[in-house]
Parts: structure tokens; C-alpha cells; sequence
């Protein structure tokens, strides 16, 4: 049987718009069914993030503050026996450490003394020793007040308490160094806890051992900070299935968690049908539980403290539940929209000429990668494809004008790797990037609008070697030019090649002849810095920024200042130095905290690259041999070799600002707890 064309383009118009609709909403169905469960185990990662970043801060709060004291011990500044002095250091501690619930003391022969919180307003110190042949525990209780703390009362009393029965005692004074233990017996009853305890010698003599003791309750509080969906739960775990830590607001010193939360169960659950959560255990799991008319998304992530687990429950209907419900309303209108679409179509197919409308397709398609220069305009006999052709040809044009102000290639880029233009970002390695020139805002005031043409062609040369060496320029600000490698397109070898990057802009600069109002050559200071940061579209449904954010575009940023100290050109992070390995050519110039932070970085000058044949001057050898014995406090060796530093290279300010130091540290010698570390005072 024959049928005319018309028919036939009808049919398969027809039976396409149905196939394309019903794999479209099948594909919807599994991209929204994926994106909910993206959206569940992004949470579920901000949760562990947090989690573990307090567990961290936690124990380095147990091993700071039992390092602290045992210093004390050990330079005999402060003695075991002398209740005063021991009583001020204990309660100073658990005062500055908000997560310590004890410091405790005991004696092989049996004493036992302890600083003990009693949640956030009331403290108390305590002393367990024999009084004629009973053993008695003195409890004296203080109130927290404003910066200071209250006597209240003290009262006496039996107790059978032994300190030398208890594990973290005996083990810690068979020990060398302290470790971790778990607690359940104290002088005032059960309160399950962690325990850093070790021993305590002090010319050699064991006194006794010392412990930080933080009782679960604490994390019991900061669970419940915590917000999982809008109905579930986190909760950390043993390996047996015990509980850590379950959400409560009012767990305390004096108050236990609740262990009565239904979510609790499913965790429990969860946590003995994967089979426990040994240490041999790494990576995350998910279980999926039913309970009554519910069902749960459980996940299981081992956490750094060993034996303990993160289990995450989310309640199912939270992210399923509103799918199914658009599913049902979409259904209904799919139906009609097919029905009232095919039949449009199938009218508008009879009557259209498919080349044309393949070759307007095209152009859209250059439109799309943003190739907006292969665009071009097609002739039709069909006056609506000839419009379209033109209004293609046109758009094309306007959005080729704005290339000037938003970065073209960066566009290119994020559709070619199918980045969605809406919020959004994902933690990566990048290398950033930041740039100005030095004295620019006196070069500005002097040359008034007579500094755009130069800065023009200041950025125009920084975003050719930029974009030549796989960098993306984030943005401009005012002479500040930032930018990053790494991102959107994955570059393994983000940091070599953001030196390379940085070594070219200085040598275009030079050689494009650009100079201030004064003749001299701009000069550009560049700081680079390494690090996992946020990376992706930030901003609003309105307006996006393809930008990245963190501590190491902080880090950067402060290291570009940090040149205007130290005299030099370029300066990269210990993070950048350790990616690049042997394809750069640097000297460590000194451990540097920079503004804002308080962990120091070792900062390096970036000399040049290793390909290019470029070699460590003998002054920059000089400097290192110098910098070493700085750190060693051999100051005046430092300053003989400063000086040879200088002596071959007179213009070297590192070496010169080095020299001042020492001779600075010769006059007036720092103490025992002095750190090489040099701290920047502003930004």
C-alpha cells in the first residue's frame, strides 16, 4: 500500500514527538531520581566534612592541652605535688578548650586529682586521697563567670573510686607516649568519654600520668547543630553498634543524651547488616532500611578516630516524595502537550523544507558552542526559515559584542564539559593566580584617564599567557588580575603550568616595553598558590560567576602582597612548590603566616623553569645555607651569610631584610618558645 508524503512526514513526525516524549521523560524521571540522590549524598558529605573536622578539632584540642601541660612537668615549671600551680593550669585549660571535660592527675600510690566541667556554667576541682585510713574525694565547685570563675562552696566525702584500677592509669604508666582510651568509670559515676592519656616523667622519674578526658556528650551537642534534611539524623557509632554520640541540644557534663530517638534504631540497624565498621573499613556505604510505612537512606562512613562510624539517616520520602508527586502532574500534561504538539507539528511538517531547516540548526548549534564567527545567514524560499536564518545571524552578532566583556573562551569551555549556568560547585586542586602592578594606585592619581590605554594593554598581555598556558582568567580587578588552572577543563599539571604562566607574563611585560609615567618598566608582583577550593558557578539564578573560592585563593592573594616585603617578583606556596617538583627552579624564602590565618606556609621565589635551563645563583645558595641556620637560632652564622648573599648580589632584599633580623635577634636573643615563623601584619 502506498501513502503520499504528506502522510508519511505526518506519521513519522508523529511517532517521533511520541518517542522523544516518552524517552525524555524517562530520562527525566533517572536524571531527576539521580539528582535527588546527588543531593542526599551532598549532604551526607558536608555532614561527614563537619563531623569530621570536629572530631579533629576535638583531639587536638585532648592532644594540645595534654602536651601544654606536660611540658609544664617536664621543664620543671610546674610539680605534680604542687596543688596551687596545678590547680591554676588545669582550670586554665578547661576553660580555653571548650570541647575538654577533664584534666586528671593520678600518683602511683593511689592520689587522684582532676579539674572536671560541669556543663558550660559550673566547674569543679577535685582530690581523692586517703584520710586516716579512709578514702575521702574533696570536691570544690566554682560558677563561671564573665572572664573569671566564683568559689561557691567545698564538701568531702567517700568514695571508691581507685584511679589505679582504671585502664587509661594502668596502661598510660606502662607506656612511653600517650594514646587514646575509652572511659566509662569516673569519681562521679558512669559518663562514657575518650580519654589522651600518657605518662608524666620528670628527670627521669615517672611521676604518675596525666589524661584529657572528653565525654561524649560533647559531640552529642554538636550532632545536634547539625542539619540532615528535614527530618534525619547523624550519629556516630562503635564498631559494635554502641552510641557514641546521638543529637541533643542539652547533653552536658551533667546531662546524658538521649538514647530514646527513633532514628537511632535504623542507624543501629544499618550499622550491623554492613557488618560492622572495623578499621579495615575505608570508604563510605549505603544501606537502605524499611521501617513501618518508611524507608531510609542509611550511610555508613568510617571517621578518623578508630572503631567509630558516621551514620547518616535520611528518610527516603524527603527526596523521592515530591518527584513522585510532579511525576503524576506531569504525566497529565504530557499527554496533552503531545497531543496538541504532534498535531501542530504534523500541519507545520507537511509544509516545511527540511534542508534549510538542518542548515538553521546548524547555526544554532555554533551558537551553542559559541562559536559565533561560523555563523551565517541562509537564503529560503520559506520566509519564516530566511527570518529565523537572519534573527540567528543577528543574535549571533549581538552576543559577538560582549565578548569583550565576558571571557569567550571560558564560555567555550564550560559548554564543551556540560557545566550547567546555574549555582553549583565541587571541591578540586586547583592553582591560583593573583597579579598587580606595583604602585598602581600613585600611577593612577597621576595619570588620570590617561592610565586606561595603559592598563589596557597590561591586562591584554597577562590574558595572553594566561590563556596560552591552560589558564582561565577569573576576573579583573582594577589592575589585579586573578586567575586559575585546574578548572573547568582537568589539568593534572595545574601547577607547573601556572608557573610557567607566571615566568611568560613577566617576560611579556618586559618585552612589550610598557612603563609608568616616570619611564621606568611596570613592574607586576604575582603570588601562586596550590590547594583543594571550591570551584564552580557562584551567585545567584540572576547572575553568574564561574569563580573559585577558598583558603588557597586567600593564601595566594596574601602571597602576592607578601613580594612588596620581601622584594620580589614571584612568590608560590609550599603546595604549588610541591606539585611542580623538579620542573621549577626556586628558593625558599622563609615560613610565612600570612594575614588572616594561623597556620604558616613555607613561601618560595619562583626563579624560573628547569626546561628552560635556568639554574639557582650561588647568592640564592648563600640565602638557603642562611635561612637554615636562622631556623637553627644560629643567628650570627645566619648573618655572615646574608651578608656573602649580599655581597654577590647587592640588590637582594630577601637576603637584606634577613640580615636585619638576625642582627635584630643578636641584639636582644628570643626565648625558648621563639618561631622562625614571620608573621604578616596586614593584607
Amino acid at each position: 500500500m502506498r501513502i503520499g508524503i504528506r502522510l508519511a512526514i505526518s506519521g513519522l513526525v508523529l511517532a517521533s514527538i511520541l518517542v522523544s516524549a516518552v524517552g525524555v521523560h524517562l530520562l527525566w524521571w533517572r536524571t531527576a531520581e539521580a539528582n535527588s540522590h546527588a543531593l542526599a549524598d551532598t549532604i551526607n558529605r558536608q555532614i561527614v566534612a563537619a563531623v569530621e573536622k570536629e572530631v579533629t578539632v576535638i583531639t587536638t584540642e585532648a592532644r594540645a592541652a595534654h602536651t601544654a601541660i606536660r611540658t609544664l612537668f617536664l621543664q620543671n615549671v610546674l610539680e605534680t605535688r604542687e596543688a596551687d600551680k596545678r590547680e591554676f593550669v588545669f582550670l586554665s585549660q578547661l576553660q580555653s578548650q571548650p570541647n575538654i571535660s577533664w584534666v586528671a592527675f593520678g600518683w602511683p600510690d593511689g592520689a587522684f586529682f582532676a579539674a572536671h566541667k560541669l556543663g558550660d556554667l559550673a566547674l569543679e576541682m577535685m582530690e581523692i586521697a586517703p584520710v586516716d585510713g579512709v578514702v575521702k574525694r574533696r570536691v570544690d565547685e566554682y560558677q563561671v563567670v564573665v572572664g573569671d570563675i566564683e568559689f561557691e562552696k567545698r564538701r568531702f566525702e567517700n568514695t571508691d573510686y581507685a584511679v589505679t584500677e582504671q585502664e587509661w592509669f594502668r596502661s598510660g604508666l606502662a607506656a612511653d607516649e600517650p594514646r587514646w582510651f575509652n572511659v566509662t568509670v569516673h569519681p562521679v559515676g558512669p559518663r562514657p568519654s575518650i580519654a589522651y592519656a600518657g605518662p608524666i616523667d620528670v628527670y627521669q622519674k615517672r611521676q604518675g600520668v596525666l589524661a584529657i578526658i572528653i565525654e561524649y556528650t560533647r559531640l552529642a551537642r554538636f550532632l545536634s547543630q547539625l542539619s540532615v534534611g528535614k527530618s534525619g539524623a547523624a550519629f556516630i557509632l562503635g564498631s559494635d553498634g554502641t552510641t557514641i554520640a546521638a543529637p541533643d541540644p542539652d547533653a552536658d557534663e551533667l546531662s546524658m543524651q538521649r538514647s530514646d530517638q527513633p532514628l537511632l534504631a535504623i542507624a543501629r540497624r544499618a550499622i550491623g547488616q554492613a557488618g560492622g565498621s572495623g578499621p579495615e573499613k575505608k570508604a563510605a556505604g549505603q544501606v537502605r532500611l524499611e521501617a513501618a510505612d518508611d524507608a531510609y537512606a542509611v550511610t555508613l562512613t568510617p571517621l578518623a578516630f578508630p572503631g567509630w562510624t558516621l551514620a547518616t539517616v535520611i528518610p527516603e520520602k524527603e527526596f523521592l516524595g515530591p518527584i513522585e508527586a510532579t511525576i503524576r502532574k506531569l504525566l497529565i500534561g504530557l499527554a496533552a502537550l503531545i497531543l496538541a504538539a504532534g498535531l501542530l507539528s504534523a500541519w507545520l511538517a507537511r509544509r516545511v523544507i527540511a534542508t534549510p531547516l538542518i542548515m538553521v540548526v546548524d547555526e544554532l548549534k555554533h551558537v551553542a558552542r559559541f562559536d559565533l564567527d561560523k555563523v551565517r545567514r541562509h537564503a529560503s524560499g520559506v520566509t519564516e526559515i530566511e527570518n529565523l536564518s537572519g534573527a540567528i545571524a543577528d543574535m549571533a552578532g549581538g552576543l559577538a559584542a560582549f565578548r569583550k566583556y565576558i571571557p569567550a573562551d571560558l564560555v567555550r569551555t564550560l559548554v564543551s564539559e556540560g557545566v550547567e549556568p546555574r549555582p553549583g560547585g565541587a571541591i578540586k586542586p586547583l592553582t591560583i593566580l593573583f597579579a598587580d602592578i606595583a604602585g598602581f594606585t600613585g600611577l593612577s592619581e597621576r595619570l588620570g584617564d590617561r592610565i586606561v590605554p595603559l592598563l589596557s594593554s597590561y591586562l591584554d598581555t597577562m590574558s595572553r599567557e594566561v590563556s596560552a598556558h591552560r589558564g582561565t582568567i577569573d576576573k579583573f580587578i582594577g589592575d589585579a588580575v586573578m586567575a586559575f588552572w585546574g578548572a573547568p577543563a582537568a589539568n593534572p599539571d595545574h601547577a607547573a603550568d601556572a608557573c610557567r604562566a607566571a615566568l611568560a607574563c613577566q617576560r611579556a611585560l618586559r618585552e612589550s616595553g610598557l612603563t609608568d609615567d616616570a619611564g621606568r618598566p611596570l613592574r607586576v608582583r604575582v603570588g601562586l598558590n596550590s590547594g583543594d577550593v571550591l570551584v564552580g558557578n557562584i551567585g545567584s539564578e540572576v547572575r553568574l560567576n564561574y569563580t573559585v573560592i577558598g583558603d588557597a585563593v586567600n593564601v595566594a592573594s596574601r602571597l602576592e602582597g607578601a613580594n612588596k616585603e620581601y622584594g620580589t617578583d614571584i612568590i608560590i606556596g609550599e603546595e604549588t612548590r610541591r606539585l611542580a617538583g623538579d620542573q621549577i627552579i626556586v628558593r625558599e624564602l622563609d615560613r610565612l603566616t600570612v594575614y588572616g590565618r594561623a597556620q604558616g606556609i613555607a613561601v618560595y621565589e619562583l626563579l624560573g623553569m628547569a626546561e628552560d635551563g635556568t639554574v639557582l645563583p650561588p647568592c640564592m645558595t648563600l640565602y638557603e645555607s642562611g635561612l637554615s641556620a636562622y631556623r637553627d637560632r644560629h643567628f650570627e652564622q645566619a648573618a655572615e651569610l646574608f651578608e656573602q648573599a649580599l655581597q654577590a648580589r647587592d640588590t637582594d632584599q630577601p637576603a637584606r631584610l634577613m640580615l636585619e633580623r638576625c642582627r635584630d635577634l643578636l641584639r636582644q636573643p628570643p626565648g625558648d618558645d621563639w618561631d622562625p615563623t614571620n608573621a604578616m601584619r596586614a593584607k
